[in-house]
């Protein structure tokens, strides 16, 4: 959502912070809010006005015309303000049809004045620009200001002057307060363009000789202009409306949505409520709702939702679980319904996303059969038949009853089941499977010619029929619109842009320039290409300004080609001057600014913009720039549009398999305009079910303001002889339908026109519900869904009764043109055959292939990072350091706490011995060689062997071979000089038995303490007391201490067999403590070495013996 209403707390402080005007602004900053948990002695310190002052309190609860419902106290000094609220702070009160607790107050100073000092101000947001409204009275008895008020249209990219201000708006304003107000006004509209506000309401505004009183205000700001006013807005709360308490799972699922790309919406209605929805899409979310309420089922309605934009299973996951955890909190006598529905998905992978909900479900699937809940599945999308089979089978597996569907299913039909308005099949028929729809029929791996031609149709009467009128042209006198029939390239029509747009947007020969790295929706592009028989790809180019120029491959039907990549828009419209559309999927960070650069370019007719979240300020730029040019803009927050058999925009109509299954590789004869990019999917599905197919369709986008609207694309269906009806869904929110209504009355529009608005379900609520897509929303009563549709089947358009029905109508209109003549269905002509990726035919299930490595110690594939199979929080959770993280990933075992310390203590003892040993001298001459940190570290690295450091090994060998042959330990000292061997681990330089190794009595002290059997360790003590008689620095040292221990400690800790305990000392594991340890202190050495500027290592000559050869010294 975009326009949020603020508090007037908030308000009040975004004004008095930032208006810049001449006019004294009064009470900066003088005001106290009051909860129900306000100590009143700290408020006074705070506000000592408050002891001094007149006051008024009011609620701050977003709750409209206080005045009149008796909620304002005015006059009022501290202790009458005190029992003022006795009677309603924490109290139910009823306004309009919502009940609500008066929780939160605002106390101000009360301003004395004169009727005739009040006036009324207020400024919001259109397509075309901002209104400012201006009324010479003001209070609660202002009555209609829409009528009464001076207005003033500020447009996009236009600044208000006070001259304007005081010619426009302050005719009836005295003269004395012309000024005042004027740059009052003018300041005002400039704070409210600078912070993004979408609404801003001043009513009382209050000027007296003092100065300016601003008394009650009620504003909305755009919330997706955060990432600019950041710094401004600070952490900004928005309020519910009233009547809907604010949940922490609401605030928590906003946090996820707000930490992904994906979309996650949540609202509670009714957490009594025996119905609640898990829908996937914005424009699908609301049908499920409006036909919930449809079937009576309003007041059971628990919640409103959506996921969308292809979440990750773990954040779908962490949604699912967030609703099973409400709805299993109270029990309804009735039992429940958890309806999880969605349209048919462009880019989702259902599978991934229901893996999520069923890990959730059997979570919560003990709560789920006690509270008698029954689940009704309808999904459709990439990868939906493995969703559903999952889903399926998690219902048999817990017993929980799961009733599962697919596309052959009305979207809404699972509604009606859930409710009990219609039976539930037994069995279900089960659409094909997706690789079924890539296998050729004909046997032939041949490409055919093109499926259709261009107009598969032609108009034509039957016996006894009446042609269809002929529209009124809609080209101004002295206008000429071009027309070069159904095959050409462009044809156009006059609009009210000075710039005159395309009428066919899309041919089979359209090129376009993908903005973004989006190499799926390319592909996918490409293979629509393919299947429509095209001659080349679409995708002439992308742009990307985060690598070099350099080429991207891509499959074009069995073979590869690669398609240039550039770093800036300049190069690739220079290269490719037969492009003219563009699709951008930059961040809504970027979108505006790449979007503003395309439309440099005259050679570029259509821009589609993906992203979802552009402040609306910067998308009514956009659309006054591209009207400027005569650019057709569609999106923002939009999947695209689709023509089949010519084009589609990224990931519209979805996979190659519902491409298929829609057949929309061929024309068919209605076209359709949607706000929803899911819907128009789902349209695409009804379509192809109940006519022959899609001609053209658009999703224009959720946004209030689309960059081209409905009425835009119908004139082009009008226009275009292959469209024989038009499609339109519309949706709750704006005034655009009704621009539909006088088309068809004047006749401007003649061809069948079914259309349905979603969003009826919104006059139903009690209170104000903002729905998926932005502009979703009715700011008066003529914006209702109800409204539209009335005005639309009374302008003469075929309106359903609700969305379960929109089929049928569609089939009807459909079946009625082709009774009369006007359709003729062409012959299918199967499409040409396109391979599945490897990497989705595996997705799927259909391949398999022997992986090139296996790993059993980690995974990082998933939401969070795995350690043998423990996650990461839990690592940390659990304390368990890093030698509890080095027994997981080199042991694959929880090591008992005192062996996870004992690895530790020998880390740190083997960390260092100074830079004279070899490791540390080879790291110190290399790094001041001026070698980087690793090339030192592996210079030292490779020093350790037998020789240094890397006895650890070989002592535990040698040890552990000796012990378990029984040899006494006399007897292994004498073999081993027998044979001229070294014993690993015996003998030190420096430390002897008189001056004994204190790193070695450390470890000792503790493996005495805390092991469970130290055989091998007390084995080797014995030959070191042999030993040391002989020659008393022949101890056993720290590589031979810590390799026997650690014998005894994998032998005896209990979490490892014998065979398992003497594979790891065979395959070099206690070495890599030796290696990991001292890597600490060749770093170390490093970093000295560089702190101390030391600089390059040259030999002396005097420690070098040169020895030549006796004949040539001779």
């Amino acid at each position: 959502m975009s326009a949020k209403a603020i508090s007037e707390q908030t308000g009040k402080e975004f004004l008095y912070k930032y208006i810049c005007t001449s006019a004294a602004v009064q009470n900066r900053f003088k005001y106290a809010s009051v909860t129900g948990d306000t100590e009143w002695g700290r408020l006074t310190q705070e506000h000592p006005w408050l002891l001094t002052e007149r006051l008024v309190v009011k609620p701050d609860q977003l709750i409209k015309r206080r005045g009149k419902l008796g909620l304002v106290g005015v006059n009022l000094d501290l202790r009458g303000v005190q029992e003022w609220l006795k009677s309603r702070l924490m109290k139910e009160a009823t306004v309009g049809k919502a009940k609500g607790v008066l929780k939160n107050f605002l106390i101000e100073p009360f301003v004395a004045h004169k009727q005739e000092e009040e006036f009324y101000v207020c400024i919001y947001a259109a397509r075309e620009g901002d209104y400012v409204l201006f009324y010479h009275e003001g209070g609660v008895d202002v009555g209609d200001v829409d009528a009464k008020a001076q207005k003033l249209l500020v447009g996009v990219d236009e600044k208000l002057s006070e001259e304007a201000v005081k010619r426009q708006l302050l005719t009836h304003v005295p003269m004395d307060r012309k000024e005042v107000l004027a740059s009052f006004v003018v300041g005002l509209f400039n704070l409210y363009e600078d912070l993004f506000f979408t609404y801003l309401e001043i009513n009382p505004l209050v000027v007296t000789k003092d100065g300016v009183f601003v008394l009650d205000m009620a504003a909305k700001i755009d919330a997706t202009a955060d990432f600019i006013c950041k710094a401004k807005w600070g952490d900004v709360e928005f309020p519910p409306p009233f009547g809907r308490e604010a949940y922490p799972e609401e605030a928590y699922i906003a946090d996820l949505d707000a930490k992904s790309g994906a979309s996650l919406k949540l609202t509670l209605l009714n957490p009594r409520g025996r119905i609640w929805t898990m829908v996937a899409g914005g424009g699908a979310s609301v049908v499920y709702s409006d036909t919930i309420c449809d079937l009576g089922g309003v007041n059971e309605l628990a919640n409103y939702g959506e996921y969308s934009g292809a979440p990750s299973e773990q954040q779908t996951y962490d949604y699912a679980k967030t609703i099973l955890s409400l709805m299993t909190r109270e029990k309804h006598p009735d039992g429940k319904v958890l309806i999880i529905g969605g349209s048919i998905a462009n880019f989702t992978n259902v599978a991934a996303t229901f893996k999520g909900i069923v890990r959730a479900i059997r979570d919560y699937q003990e709560p789920l059969k006690e509270h008698e809940v029954s689940i009704f599945v309808r999904r459709g999308g990439p990868n939906y038949q493995e969703g559903l089979r999952v889903m399926g089978e998690v219902g048999k597996t817990t017993g929980i009853p799961i009733h599962v569907f697919g596309t052959e299913t009305h979207m809404t039909a699972i509604v009606g089941m859930a409710l009990g308005h219609r039976p539930i099949p037994n069995q279900p028929p089960m659409a094909s499977h997706t690789a079924n729809f890539l296998l050729n029929s004909s046997g032939s791996s041949s490409t055919p010619g093109t499926s259709r031609t261009a107009s598969f149709s032609e108009p034509r009467v039957a016996n006894g029929g009446i042609p269809a009128k002929k529209a009124r042209p809609g080209v101004p006198p002295g206008n000429t619109a071009i027309s070069w029939g159904s095959g050409c390239c462009l044809s156009l029509s006059v609009t009210t842009a000075s710039t005159v747009k395309a009428t066919t947007l899309f041919t089979k020969h359209t090129k376009s320039i993908v903005w973004g790295m989006q190499t799926r929706a390319v592909q996918g592009m490409l293979d629509f290409d393919y299947v429509c028989s095209r001659e080349e790809p679409s995708v002439a180019a992308m742009v990307y300004p985060f690598t070099g120029d350099h080429k991207q491959k891509f499959y074009w039907g069995h073979k590869e080609i690669l398609l240039p990549v550039y770093k800036n828009m300049g190069d690739a419209m220079k290269k490719h001057p037969e492009v003219d559309v563009l699709i951008s999927f930059a961040s809504l960070r970027s979108a505006f600014d790449s979007t503003m650069e395309t439309m440099q370019y005259p050679q570029i007719h259509t821009i589609a913009i993906i992203a979802e979240g552009i402040p609306e300020a910067q998308t009514r730029r956009l659309i006054k720039r591209a009207d400027e040019k005569g650019v057709t803009i569609i999106g923002p927050a939009t999947v695209g549009g689709i023509k089949p058999g010519c084009f589609k925009i990224g990931n519209t109509g979805g996979m190659l398999d519902n491409i298929l299954a829609s057949k929309l590789y061929r024309p068919g004869s209605v076209a359709y305009v949607s706000r929803s990019g899911g819907m128009s999917n789902e349209l695409n599905n009804i379509v192809s079910r109940t006519t022959d197919g899609v001609f053209e369709g658009v999703a224009i986008g959720g946004d209030r303001y689309p960059g081209s609207t409905f009425m835009d694309h119908v004139l082009r269906y009008q226009d275009t002889p292959e469209v024989k009806m038009i499609v339109v869904l519309g949706e709750i929110g704006g005034t655009e339908e009704y621009k539909i209504c006088d088309g068809i009355r004047t006749g401007r529009i003649t061809k069948p026109m079914v259309c349905w608005c979603i969003g009826t379900c919104a006059t139903l609520f009690s209170s104000e519900v903002q729905f998926g897509h932005a502009g979703a929303c009715a700011n008066q009563a003529s914006e209702t869904a109800v409204a539209k549709n009335q005005a639309l089947m009374e302008a003469g358009a075929f309106v359903p009764r609700s969305f379960d029905e929109l089929g049928d109508i569609i089939k009807k209109v459909y079946d009625d043109l082709v009774a009369t003549g006007t359709i003729v269905p062409a012959k299918e002509v199967p499409p040409p055959t396109v391979p599945m990726d490897y990497s989705w035919a595996r997705e799927l299930g259909l391949i398999r292939k022997p992986a090139s490595f296996m790993t059993s110690i980690c995974d990082e594939r998933g939401q969070e990072l795995l350690y043998a199979g423990m996650p990461i929080t839990e690592v940390f959770k659990e304390e368990m350091g890093l030698g509890g993280v080095l027994g997981l990933l080199w042991f694959q075992r929880r090591l008992p706490r005192y062996a996870c310390q004992f690895i530790e203590m020998c880390l740190m003892v083997t960390a260092d011995h100074g830079p004279a040993v070899s490791g540390a001298h080879n790291t110190i001459i290399c790094a001041r060689a001026g070698k980087d940190l690793i090339s030192s570290l592996t210079s030292g690295l490779l020093t350790i062997g037998d020789r240094f450091g890397g006895a650890l090994d070989a002592a535990a060998k040698q040890f552990s071979k000796a012990f378990d042959s029984g040899l006494l330990p006399m007897e292994f000292v004498n073999k081993m000089k027998k044979e001229g061997r070294l014993i690993m681990g015996i003998g030190h330089r420096v430390k002897s038995i008189n001056n004994p190794d204190m790193r070695v009595q450390i470890l000792k002290d503790y493996v005495k303490q805390h092991f469970p059997a130290t055989q091998l360790l007390d084995y080797a003590l014995d030959v070191e007391k042999i030993t040391t008689s002989k020659k008393p620095n022949l101890i056993l040292n720290v590589d031979g201490f810590i390799g026997v221990a650690f014998v005894d400690l994998l032998r005896t800790c209990g979490g490892f067999t014998r065979d398992e305990a003497d594979e790891f000392v065979e395959i070099g594991a206690l070495n890599g403590i030796f290696v990991l340890g001292r890597s600490m202190g060749f770093i170390g050495h490093y970093l000295d070495q560089k702190r101390l500027k030391q600089g390059l290592y040259r030999h002396p000559w005097d420690d070098i013996s040169y020895v030549l050869p006796e004949h040539m010294s001779m």
